[in-house]
């Protein structure tokens, strides 16, 4: 596809999708939004891509959410901006990185707030640069995050740190975000590339069913009470275990090399 305000390029089985826009800090507005849904798509249908990193162009900012100046110029009535965050087909670009099927990695250098700590909180996984600033300073402009922000905080760092990070609107460091289990990892911002791709790379020794079918569990899991996300586990296993892969894995230990994984 030919994107405009996003990069995308895929290396050994990895979407790089970098947030284009520097000289904005990759603030997101409605073309990068709809760029980012069309390469997310992309990133669920393409076949030979197994993992998505999301990361943002330059050094200063993953992403610092929103474009205020372009918002400050729409009008939605309260109805229909309900209405939008509300559909069920895929609108916003958090909820369209959420509905893929593999493994999402956000990278982040920099400033990640509001809409940008929306959209890393919406991957899987998070690796971060130290002294980046990750916050939700929604509150300091009159509103509230909107694309899942109080949802997916709360369930990463628990209710109370989600409600002192969003009624004051202050962001935290890197450091402080693996403190707080916000990231996996926080490591000095030259790394932080490298980091996510060796995070990646792990990733890949698995088979790509075994991939899909742990992620499906835990993420669909979670929203259960445990007699169903054990029965919803018990279900996986089986189907797992009627794959090509499954007989893979076991044969290739036995036999002392790496297993060929096939994904069926």
């Amino acid at each position: 596809m030919d994107f405009q305000t996003i990069l995308f390029e895929t290396r050994n089985q990895i979407a790089w999708i970098t947030f284009n826009r520097p000289d904005s800090l990759n603030a997101m507005n409605r073309q990068m939004t709809r760029e980012l849904i069309d390469a997310c798509k992309q990133v669920e249908q393409d076949e030979g891509i197994r993992i998505a990193i999301f990361t943002g162009a330059g050094e200063k900012a993953f992403s610092a959410g929103m474009d205020l100046k372009e918002r400050a110029e729409t009008s939605f009535s309260p109805i229909e901006r309900r209405h939008q965050k509300l559909t069920n087909t895929i609108y916003t670009q958090a909820r369209a990185v959420a509905a893929i099927t593999k493994p999402t990695i956000a990278a982040i250098r920099g400033y990640c707030v509001g809409g940008g700590l929306e959209f890393a909180l919406a991957c899987d996984l998070r690796v971060a640069a130290e002294d980046a600033k990750l916050g939700l300073t929604e509150v300091r402009r009159g509103l509230i995050p909107g694309a899942g922000g109080t949802q997916r905080l709360a369930r990463a760092v628990g209710v109370t740190k989600a409600l002192e990070i969003c009624l004051t609107g202050d962001n935290v460091s890197g450091s402080e975000a693996e403190r707080l289990g916000l990231v996996n990892a926080a490591v000095p911002a030259g790394d932080v590339l490298k980091a996510a791709e060796d995070l990646a790379s792990r990733i890949l020794r698995g088979a790509p069913m075994s991939v899909a079918f742990i992620k499906e569990a835990i993420k669909t899991g979670i929203d259960l009470p445990l007699e169903e996300g054990l029965r919803l586990e018990a279900d996986l296993s089986a189907l797992v275990a009627t794959t090509e892969d499954s007989k893979e894995g076991p044969r290739a230990f036995a036999e002392k090399r790496a297993p060929v994984w096939k994904g069926r």
